[in-house]
This record gives structure tokens, sequence and C-alpha cells, in this order.
């Protein structure tokens, strides 16, 4: 997951301290995700994956594709 997050954030062009800001986070707290020095806990992976329009699924390389699942009316 850690390699998947930051190739999202790399390939948008978006900071560390962005997607924290996003997130409601540390800067710190944010690139100890990336680094895998920290559990992502479920609320910010699946903001992550709302931020991005990707699944959990495609975060935790459970799948290789991109696309979010349809969401529940």
């Amino acid at each position: 997951m850690k390699t998947r997050i930051k190739d999202l954030r790399e390939d948008n062009d978006f900071t560390q301290v962005q997607i924290s800001e996003f997130l409601n986070i540390s800067q710190v707290a944010y690139s100890y995700y990336e680094l895998g020095r920290r559990n992502m806990p479920l609320e910010i992976l699946c903001k992550i994956a709302d931020f991005y329009h990707t699944s959990v699924d495609y975060l935790l390389y459970r799948t290789d594709h991109f696309e979010p699942y349809p969401k529940k009316n």
C-alpha cells in the first residue's frame, strides 16, 4: 500500500503537505503512512481512495483495476 499511495500522489503532482491537509493530519503522520512506519486507519484509507476516485482494494493491492466500485444509492 505504501508504494501505491506514494505513486498516486506523485503521479498527480501533489505534495505530502497537500494530501495531509486534505486528510486533516500532519505531514509527518502522512509520511509515516507512505513509509510503512505506521498503520493507516480505515477512515484515512477510505478518504484517500475517495480523493483519488479509486477503491480501497486498489490501494491495498487486492486489485490492479483503478476504477472505483459503484456507490450505493
